[in-house]
């Protein structure tokens, strides 16, 4: 299959990386940018360099023949309705995450998706993260042994200066701390150590009031495996973004850009340092896009499943959502929330 037509929904910060990935990729076209607003569409078009249509219908854009991917770029609370609209009229979806942020939107869009047989993939996109790929590739090549403690930080000082500020900041349309952010550091735990079994939270309000929703929160996590961990979030926090990953494992472990093992290096005196790319900014500019989408239109093309396609994007999205339960009411929740 060659010449898939794209249409890029949402005129926002992101939309403009998949815009240049998806013009990078030798397989597919962007053939209309959608938007609310046909200014905001025409000028990510104009950013991007290129000639296409510009709509501010979406449910037009979906009738068309000539598109076959639609990627969803617009708040969070639009992508459930959205995302079902796609399913039902073919087309295969690249969704930004939160792709929702309720049990219900999960699970309608889940079944939407089932039922039309597309292919998606939820853009998590710090698995194609240089510095990610080579933990992951440390853990699957045993140089950790069995991974026992696990734990990652999604640290940034969000304010008006980001363009979704007015959306994220409110609990209809933003959701959580966890599930505007956080979910990145969730999803990073489950790609790099399983599935979670249960988690224990807490949530605080350190300074900032114009957020809806408690903008700190940690949690406590048991894996599957019987592994534990630690997951935390904040907006609040006046520094630079900080992702902050570490793996501790029965041969080795993993601190950052620091990575110690005997079991490869039996001379190893102390951390040695892994020269990569980290997952160091909040900027969309800095993350691996090209990666992703090229990822998912080899999924199209080969008609094969995504390993972060919509149905496993539920978990991370439920662990979000337990978290916030726990915080809310104090007590541990056990996963999965969702029927299989």
């Amino acid at each position: 299959m060659a010449g898939l037509g794209v249409a890029v929904h949402g005129a926002g910060w992101v939309s403009g990386e998949h815009i240049k990935a998806y013009n990078k990729n030798p397989h597919t076209e962007v053939r209309v940018v959608s938007s609310r607003k046909a200014e905001s569409a025409r000028a990510r078009a104009e950013e991007a360099g290129i000639r296409c249509d510009i709509s501010t219908d979406f449910e037009k854009v979906l009738a068309r023949d000539d598109i076959q991917v639609v990627s969803i770029c617009t708040p969070n609370d639009l992508h459930p309705r959205e995302t079902i609209a796609a399913a039902q009229a073919g087309k295969h979806i690249l969704i930004e995450k939160p792709v929702a942020t309720s049990l219900e939107d999960l699970r309608a869009m889940r079944d939407a998706v089932r039922k039309a047989g597309v292919k998606t993939v939820v853009s998590f996109v710090l698995r194609w993260n240089p510095y990610i790929e080579t933990v992951k590739a440390l853990i699957s090549d045993g140089a950790l042994g069995k991974v026992f403690y696990a734990s990652t930080d999604y640290l940034h000082d969000i304010g008006p200066w980001w363009t979704g500020y007015s959306w994220a900041i409110r609990k209809d349309s933003g959701g959580s701390a966890m599930l505007t952010g956080g979910c990145h550091a969730i999803d990073c735990l489950r790609w790099l150590v399983g599935d979670v079994a249960e988690v224990y939270a807490y949530g605080t309000r350190g300074h900032r009031t114009d957020y809806e929703y408690l903008p700190t929160v940690m949690a406590a996590l048991k894996f599957q495996s019987g592994a534990i961990g630690k997951i935390s979030t904040s907006f609040e926090i006046p520094m630079p973004y900080v992702f902050n990953v570490e793996m501790h494992g029965s041969e080795g472990a993993v601190r950052n850009e620091r990575f110690y093992s005997l079991k490869k290096f039996p001379g190893q005196t102390g951390f040695m340092n892994i020269p990569s790319i980290m997952p160091d900014s909040g900027e969309v500019a800095h993350h691996p896009f090209q990666g992703e989408i090229d990822h998912f239109v080899d999924c199209i093309r080969q008609n094969r499943e995504s390993h972060v396609n919509l149905e496993d994007a539920v978990k991370t999205h439920e662990v979000c959502l337990a978290i916030d339960q726990s915080a809310a009411t104090g007590q541990p929740v056990r996963l999965p929330l969702l029927d299989a």
